[in-house]
Order: structure tokens, then sequence, then C-alpha cells
């Protein structure tokens, strides 16, 4: 490293978000801290293996929609620790020449970003180190705008991201995304999933006990607070569904797993 390059600190004594996801998507990049906390999540709610892992696959499918109906361009804010396959593998698998911007503020992701940035030669990727509740400071990174027209339609992605950022009695996680919505053209799209408590609300209330405790705070949503996201764009079919439940490969996967089980509305939306 360069002498005046900053010391990158990663706070591996402290659960993270987006560590505790890779645990239950049987990830190696989490420590100990990460994995308490994971165990206290699966204690109250030994769904969260499965639940990680539809939320997973609605990403793919979504990307993979998008991509094979001609959005060339895609956001993804809250990206997570590199999991193969990761959106840029799922876009530029149906469309080569797809490019890709990720975002995300956990300092492990910046360490593992080159894995986000193997672009086919014909598209390219590039990382943002930065936070969703910063929208104007996504927006003009000049990585982004190196990457991306933002004249042309884009695909943004919000997958299991804004349950972390609680409203505080202002609205605050729609504004953060009107604020992103209200920057790309028409044609653009909105892919997303949220966490909820409609199906197992004693189990989330004890989930957002634990996570708060480990210094991030919670706030699932009900269906119309969901719902609310997508204000002003034209709703895909099926429209608001569980995550399992959003164009499954196999019709049979959206019975295999309960609402409960689920606990993770999804939907994708296309401005008009």
């Amino acid at each position: 490293m360069n002498e005046h390059e900053p010391v990158v600190d990663l706070q591996l004594d402290r659960a993270h978000s987006s560590r505790i996801y890779d645990y239950f998507l049987g990830g190696k990049t989490n420590f100990l801290a990460d994995r308490m906390a994971a165990g206290s999540v699966l204690g109250v709610f030994p769904a969260a293996l499965v639940a990680a892992r539809i939320n997973r696959e609605f990403m793919h499918r979504a990307t993979r929609f998008l991509a094979e109906s001609g959005l060339r361009q895609f956001l993804d804010i809250g990206t997570g620790i590199p999991t193969p396959p990761n959106l840029h593998d799922i876009a530029q698998g149906s469309a080569p020449d797809a490019r890709i911007v990720y975002t995300d503020n956990d300092p492990i992701v910046l360490a593992h970003a080159a894995a986000l940035l193997l672009s086919t030669p014909e598209g390219r990727t590039a990382y943002v180190q930065a936070d969703v509740t910063d929208p104007g400071g996504i927006l003009t990174a000049p990585q982004l705008l190196d990457t991306l027209d933002l004249s042309r339609p884009v695909a943004l992605s919000l997958n299991a991201l804004m349950h972390f950022v609680p409203d505080d009695g202002r609205d605050r996680a729609r504004t953060i995304v009107e604020t992103l919505k209200a920057a790309l053209p028409s044609g653009s799209t909105l892919a997303m999933s949220h966490a909820t408590a409609d199906f197992a609300p004693e189990a989330m209330r004890k989930i957002s006990k634990i996570y708060g405790d480990a210094g991030t705070r919670l706030q699932f949503r009900t269906r119309p607070e969901f719902l609310r996201f997508f204000d002003g764009w034209d709703l895909l079919e099926p429209g608001v569904t569980l995550s399992h439940q959003w164009r499954p490969d196999d019709p049979a996967d959206a019975t295999h797993v309960t609402d409960a089980e689920a606990a993770c509305y999804a939907a994708v939306a296309r401005k008009p």
C-alpha cells in the first residue's frame, strides 16, 4: 500500500449487515461478530437462510429479465460482499455490452471490489464507495458518470437495502428513493426487495433488536408502505409479490416457501 493512501478501518469487531448477509448466503467474508449476530437471528428466525437465498435469486431473475428486455445500464446500490454470480455476471451473461456501477458503504466490500470489476471486454463495471443516505453523492460520483449515461435508461437495483434506512418520522427512505428515481430518464427501471414483518411480526421484532444491539437500525415495512416506493412508475407483471413469487424460473419454486419464510416483498417498475 502506498504510504499516502488512507488506512481502511474494516470494523471487524462489529457486526455489519452485509457480512451477516454474506454468512446467510454461505460466504466466507464474515467474522466472529457477524457470525454471532447471524446465529442470534437464526435462533429466532430459522428461515433467515432461506429468505436470503430467495432474495438473492430474485435479484438474479430481475436482472436477467431487464437485460433481456433491452436494459444496458445498471446501478446496484447496497451491493454487498461479492457472491457469484454477481449482478454484472447475470447482466453481461445476457448482454455482454452491459455497464454496471456498484455502490456500498461497507469498507470490506471496498476491499473486495476487484471481484466486482471483472467486466466483459464489451461492457464495463465500476465501484463507488458511498452510502444510499447520500443519493446525490452517488449520482455525481466520477466513477458513475464515467460509466453510465444518465440521459439513457438505467436499471436501478435496491435489493434488500431500504429496510436499513429508518424514516425517523420524516419519510426519509422514500425521499431517498424519489431522489434516485428523479435522476433517471424515461424507460429506466427500479428493481427492489424489502423485508417485512407482515407475516412473522414477533420474529421480526426480535431481529430488529438483534441488529439494533449490533449498531444497525432496521425498519420493516408493510405492503402498502413498500408499494409507495414505486409511486409514479408502472409496475411490471406480476406487480408486488413475495421475493420467491416474482417470475419464478419454475412455478413450483413459488410453492416450496411460505410467505413467513420469505419475509420480503419484491417488485420491478418502469418509469413512463
